[in-house]
């Protein structure tokens, strides 16, 4: 598991470590049934304090993400996808949310948002996502399954 700590960052590390599991869940590179390692082998890897990191799995137990599996530690929880999907979407939605209420704030009218954020997508358009989201909402990335045709 790849994990990366940004040590100047305003967020919280046990907040990063949480997100970027999250994130990892969400884009289907972590799955349910998968083995998280252990707060102590994840510590030193970061290196962070042991504490951090069981912070960051207790948040992660509360929000239904991880579950304890007995004598082998934290497990993906069957399930987690969905979640962290949904809430990688509320994520985005805020983002853009705010970006679009800072274009509205600067003055511009709807047609000229909306003029930007149609060049915007073109541009996406042309690129390949690095997840492939099918239509059952399964995450992968492009080399386990080919993108979908763009219309």
């Amino acid at each position: 598991m790849f994990l990366s700590i940004d040590f100047h960052s305003d967020v919280a590390i046990y907040l990063q470590i949480v997100r970027q599991i999250k994130a990892a869940i969400a884009a289907g590179s972590m799955r349910p049934g998968q083995l998280l390692p252990s707060g102590r082998v994840l510590s030193g890897q970061l290196a962070i304090n042991p504490n951090t990191v069981a912070r960051a799995f207790t948040e992660l137990q509360n929000d239904g993400v991880i579950e304890p599996l007995r004598g082998r530690g934290m497990v993906i929880a069957t399930g987690a996808a969905a979640l962290c999907r949904r809430d990688r979407d509320g994520v985005i939605a805020d983002r853009i949310g705010e970006a679009l209420a800072e274009a509205w704030n600067a003055g511009l009218d709807a047609s000229k948002i909306q003029s930007i954020i149609d060049s915007e997508l073109k541009k996406l358009a042309k690129t390949t996502p690095m997840v492939h989201v099918d239509a059952n909402g399964d995450s992968s990335s492009p080399n386990t399954k080919s993108p979908s045709t763009k219309g």
